[in-house]
């Protein structure tokens, strides 16, 4: 019986999702594992390996036609393939159905709206809205999903345009701050302009206990702050994630 020949620089590949990059005239291709592309864009997978299928970049993956050595070096300026497949991870086009890409952009949406329902309130009334009010409100402003984004991240985006539309407002986290030392109504003083709503404040033995509303965006800038200016001895502690009342708002 004679051999069956498959030349050397095909391989083949199935159940995979091809990233596309045009470069220098010419197209390259890596394959990749379904949704790993937009954890690793996201920074939630870090493992290269459990995103590319195959360290080897191809001119079309479908077919099995590897890209040529020179052609990687001439137009990437480098021969290291991880390398190569990082860049067109990165920069290239995330190819799809259409019927995946409606299933995707779906998803999403419906992420993005419970997302947005998880971390806001009416102001006026510190209830949460219910997820179908949001998502109408979505769409009535037109709002265009980005499947190269994640959730939190257009969440945010929504969040600021939505404002325009119907009363809405990140949820506040309550926290907890202590500053002791020479320096602590000066530190004070720089906090409580980060917070939203100071709730308690008193001192004791040269000791400032702190009680207060912020933003959730000022998180991380107030933990920075108290740890900078007290040189470690200040406390900052979360009591709640959300300040919000039970039960939905209605419109």
């Amino acid at each position: 019986m004679s051999k069956i020949f498959t030349p050397t620089n095909q391989i083949r590949l199935t159940n995979v999702a091809i990233v596309r990059l045009k470069k220098g005239g010419k197209r390259f291709e890596i394959a990749c594992y379904k949704n790993k592309v937009l954890s690793w864009r996201n920074k939630l997978e870090k493992d290269i390996d459990e995103v590319l299928q195959t360290h080897t970049v191809f001119t079309n993956v479908s077919k099995g036609q590897v890209a040529k050595k020179e052609d990687l070096i001439k137009i990437f300026a480098k021969e290291d393939q991880t390398e190569i497949c990082k860049e067109i991870l990165e920069k290239g086009e995330l190819q799809v159905s259409d019927k995946e890409r409606h299933s995707q952009i779906d998803s999403l949406f419906k992420d993005i709206a419970t997302t947005v329902a998880d971390k806001c309130v009416n102001p006026e009334t510190k209830r949460p809205y219910p997820v179908s009010i949001i998502e109408k409100a979505i769409k009535d402003v037109h709002f265009s999903v980005n499947v190269n984004k994640s959730a939190k991240q257009q969440a945010l985006d929504v969040i600021q345009i939505l404002k325009n539309e119907i009363p809405i407002e990140r949820a506040q986290m309550r926290v907890r701050i202590l500053l002791t030392g020479k320096d602590a109504r000066k530190t004070k003083d720089k906090v409580v302009k980060l917070a939203t709503t100071v709730e308690d404040e008193n001192w004791e033995s040269g000791t400032a206990n702190i009680v207060c509303l912020i933003d959730p965006g000022n998180f991380r800038s107030l933990d920075e702050m108290i740890r900078t200016e007290t040189k470690g001895t200040g406390q900052f502690e979360l009591l709640n994630l959300k300040e919000m009342v039970e039960g939905d708002q209605a419109l």
